[in-house]
Parts: structure tokens; sequence; C-alpha cells
């Protein structure tokens, strides 16, 4: 696997439903390494620090692969890599291979896999359609959350290489599936 883009948000402040809201879902490519820090990638913002963020959030990856299935839903949109809020686009991040506990060395980092991305209105504000936070629900391309194990830098075209697997985990795909029954979603 490798890294496709790294992508940093910054706070903005919308007008959603007649309610001021404050969010960081809005992240673009940069061309600068980022530094993966033990609670959060530097310089992105995190406006909701019960729900995202922390040692089992810090960092957030989503699939490239993923967005092929989203335009086709979302033709009309500016496509660019960060749409799902994610830090790294990886070329191929597989939910339902990569399992609760995976470790990966990317750059100066290393990350383990923690935890399922759960979909809330911000992803509906990002794509301006509240319909995909359903449809994201209904899907198993969650993407992933990692903790930093090793802090360091990483940048676009870094490799994205398994030093430790974990199959007697579930993955996060499971993970994500045994949430939406919770939820009843």
């Amino acid at each position: 696997m490798k890294i496709i883009s790294t992508n940093i948000g910054e706070r903005k402040e919308i007008d959603w439903k007649g309610k001021k809201v404050t969010t960081g879902i809005f992240k673009f490519p940069v061309t600068e390494p980022i530094f993966l820090d033990t609670e959060d990638v530097k310089g992105d913002e995190i406006s909701d620090r019960k729900n995202h963020g922390g040692v089992l959030q810090a960092v957030y990856g989503y699939s490239l692969k993923h967005y092929a299935f989203w335009k086709e839903k979302y033709p009309n949109l500016n496509w660019e890599n960060g749409m799902f809020g994610e830090n790294l686009t990886v070329d191929d991040l597989d939910e339902t291979k990569i399992h609760q506990g995976d470790t990966f060395k990317i750059g100066e980092t290393i990350l383990e896999a923690t935890v399922q991305r759960n979909p809330c209105y911000k992803l509906g504000i990002r794509f301006n359609d509240v319909k995909i936070v359903k449809q994201f629900w209904n899907t198993t391309m969650c993407g992933v959350y990692f903790k930093v194990l090793q802090t360091g830098f990483i940048k676009a075209g870094d490799e994205f290489t398994k030093i430790k697997s974990c199959p007697e985990n579930p993955t996060i795909a499971d993970l994500y599936v045994a949430k939406r029954v919770e939820k009843g979603v």
C-alpha cells in the first residue's frame, strides 16, 4: 500500500439548518510532510474532540479505491482527496482485511489500526447531502482510525507497510457492521 495524499483541514464555521457549526471535515491535500502525533495530526483541525482525535483516533485513513463507488453516486461534486475527512488517502486500504491491532510502518511513523469511522451529519455537510450518512453506513467502506505508536513525519508517496498482523482480532469492517447493528441503522 502507498500514501496517495496527506490531507489537512482548517477550522470552518458554516450555517447548517439554521445553526452555526464548527468543523474540520473539509480537508485538502498538502504537499509538505505532515507530523503524526500521539493524539492528532499537527496543524489539522479537530472541532469535536469527543468523537475525533485522541489516542485511539489520532489519524484517519481512507482508501482511494472507495472513491470510484462514491463518485458514481455524487458525480457533480468537485472531487479531491480528503473528501471523507481523512488525513491519509491510501491507494488500497481494505477494511475487510485490516484487523484491529494490525500495525504499519509509514515514513518515520508506526501506526496501529484501532477502530472504524462512524459517520455523522458532518459528512452530510461535506457532501452537501445528508443521504451520504445512511449510504455510508450501508457499506463497509468506513475507513480506519489509527493509534500512533511512533510519532514522526510522513508524506505522499510513502509506503504503507504492514509489520504486525492480528488475524485473531475482528476486522475493521466487522467492528463497523457490529456498530451499525447496535445503532439500528
